[in-house]
């Protein structure tokens, strides 16, 4: 017999979400996320994947991950501090190090698992936190954990962050001090100001933390935000996944060698829970090697993001200020969200909707991710489809 609280407390709940709009329809995916998925019995374009590079169905990756099977197994079999560490795991470190321009590099087994390590195993209560508003849940669920004083300040205001930077730093409350923010944010496509972040940062003693989860493979010619500015020597902590541009699962935190052992000896994640299998960490290195050794990729993820932001703004949308290929278009109330992305979905585009609590309340949008493997015809599809669903519900 279950809980009748409980069941009252999931019901009502449940149904408020469905009937403000905000309740979220999981739609399983029959084989690849690839450009174009099938959801059901139907073929549909899809601009809702993080695979920006098309590197999660790539021949190489799939084939070095069947050969890592067959040489190591299907599973880590232990955590890192125990005997779960593989030589695999050391290859990826290394090549991922050599890539973003680092001492060191330690792997994890998520974006989100980085972050909830790497913050609370430097940060603690004695310390504070200067944390970007608009900031991804896993910053801020890290610095939660950390029992640092939060400080939030206005997105990308730099003006806010030296002032409350001083704020702190003249309390003298704290023992040190962290600014951190995300590389690229994720919503909304823009590129924090990390040159000016540096300066503040430089001119207050402040620990540095950028989270690049959706600028690796993107920004900097692939190597991410960081190197895209040149200021891998004046950040001190470069989080990044391989769950997106790379194309399979895990995380990292690039930096000084002195912080990565730290690191592996007091991020409870790595400490406490078992590594990522043979197969990612080979097909990882394998996604990292072709981004080192061409810029192809990349290139093509940038043309095709210009040429659906290009079609989808002389239509009439608003696709906000994206400095990246992510493209919002922001429709606003919860509930027409969700019905332009259902309509576009009826017509062949897969445009998931994006509401509270992902985005503040009124703000809700369809994010598009046109990747490298979408073709210039898929796209020319796409657009046709936005310009009739956008006409018919007002939109434009």
């Amino acid at each position: 017999m279950t809980s009748k609280a409980l069941n009252s407390f999931l019901n009502d709940n449940i149904a408020d979400l469905k009937e403000r709009g905000l309740y979220n329809e999981i739609d399983p995916v029959q084989g690849p996320n690839g450009p174009e998925i099938k959801i059901g019995d139907r073929t549909l374009i899809n601009l809702s994947s993080n695979n920006y590079l098309g590197l999660a169905t790539e021949d190489r990756l799939k084939q070095v991950a069947k050969q890592a099977v067959d040489s190591h197994g299907v599973g880590a079999g232990a955590v890192r501090t125990i005997n779960g560490t593989l030589d695999l795991h050391l290859e990826l470190e290394k090549k991922l190090a050599a890539f973003k321009g680092t001492e060191a590099v330690i792997s994890y087994q998520s974006g989100f698992n980085c972050n909830m390590a790497a913050i609370s195993a430097v940060m603690d209560k004695h310390d504070a936190i200067l944390s970007d508003e608009l900031n991804h849940a896993s910053i801020i669920d890290g610095c939660r954990l950390s029992r640092a004083k939060i400080i939030r300040f206005n997105h990308s205001d730099m003006d806010d962050l030296r002032k409350k930077a001083k704020e702190a730093v003249e309390s003298g409350q704290y023992n040190k001090i962290m600014v951190i923010t995300d590389g690229v944010f994720s919503m909304d496509g823009d590129i924090a100001k990390l040159p000016e972040i540096v300066d503040i940062a430089e001119e207050f003693d402040l620990i540095t933390y950028v989270d690049d989860a959706h600028g690796s493979g993107v920004l900097g010619k692939g190597a991410g935000t960081v190197k895209h500015f040149g200021l891998q020597d004046k950040v001190d902590f470069q989080m990044g996944t391989l769950s997106k541009a790379i194309g399979v699962i895990g995380g990292y935190v690039a930096g000084k060698a002195n912080l990565i052992d730290w690191l592996k000896v007091r991020s409870r994640p790595f400490l406490f829970s078992t590594a990522v299998s043979p197969a990612d960490a080979a097909a990882s290195t394998k996604a990292v090697e072709i981004l080192m050794e061409s810029t192809e990729l990349n290139e093509k993820l940038w043309e095709n993001g210009n040429y659906l932001k290009a079609g989808l703004k002389q239509l009439g949308f608003d696709i906000g200020n994206s400095e990246t290929p992510i493209t919002p278009c922001i429709i606003g109330d919860e509930n027409a969200t969700q019905t332009f992305s259902r309509r576009l979905n009826e017509e062949g585009v897969y445009a998931k909707s994006i509401v509270f609590p992902t985005v503040p309340r009124g703000t809700g949008r369809v994010r598009n991710m046109p990747t490298a493997a979408h073709t210039k015809e898929m796209l020319d599809k796409a657009i046709a489809i936005y310009e009739k669903v956008g006409k018919e519900l007002g939109v434009i």
